[in-house]
């Protein structure tokens, strides 16, 4: 796999959230137990995570695992995560975010996979703000591809741990973003009412 473009995956994640009103912080997402308000806190961080890993800045975000259940946002949290996720798609633009090892989570892999977790991300959790929030998701086809590879790849079963649910069986004519959220433990037909 070449190097991935983030721009288009962050410039859609930020548009999304500035659609998202104050009334829906609390609502809940298709991420059992996150409010759209706890995603929003854990978006702002693994934005600054994978940027720093890209930097090979291993600092603090390289070192622990997130506490997703606990994020939270501040009264500026548009702006930081914009920052944010400019910062990442900019670090991954550098040909050395590509090489040898990098942290992120309190995990060390190859750089190439880190990018792929970090699109996987991406492309997952902006779909369940978008579900959250009752706004159009439309990632760009190679962002969904990056994504789509990375779930298909991980086995049904215990070996998938914390990464995603159980997969949610989707017929092979779905659509791929579909059958990548499928794939991620979430079900396509998930509405906060549900």
């Amino acid at each position: 796999m070449t190097a991935i473009d983030f721009t288009e995956q962050t410039r859609l994640i930020a548009r999304l959230a500035d659609q998202v009103t104050d009334a829906q912080l609390d609502n809940p997402t298709p991420c059992t137990h996150l409010s759209v308000r706890t995603l929003l806190g854990h978006l702002v961080g693994l934005a600054a995570a994978f940027r720093d890993a890209a930097r090979k800045d291993l600092g603090p975000l390289a070192d622990s695992a997130p506490d997703v259940e606990s994020s939270d946002i501040g009264p500026e949290w548009r702006a930081e995560l914009a920052k944010n996720l400019d910062e990442l798609a900019a670090a991954w633009r550098d040909p050395a975010a590509w090489e040898g090892f990098t942290k992120a989570g309190g995990v060390e892999m190859p750089a190439l996979v880190t990018a792929q977790v970090a699109m996987n991300e991406l492309v997952l959790h902006g779909w369940d703000l978008a579900r959250a929030t009752g706004l159009d998701y439309a990632p760009d086809e190679a962002s969904l591809r990056v994504s789509y590879e990375m779930v298909a790849a991980t086995p049904d079963g215990p070996e998938r741990g914390g990464l995603f649910g159980p997969i949610v069986p989707v017929p092979e004519s779905a659509s791929l973003l579909d059958r990548t959220i499928g794939l991620g433990g979430r079900d396509p037909q998930w509405r906060p009412e549900s």
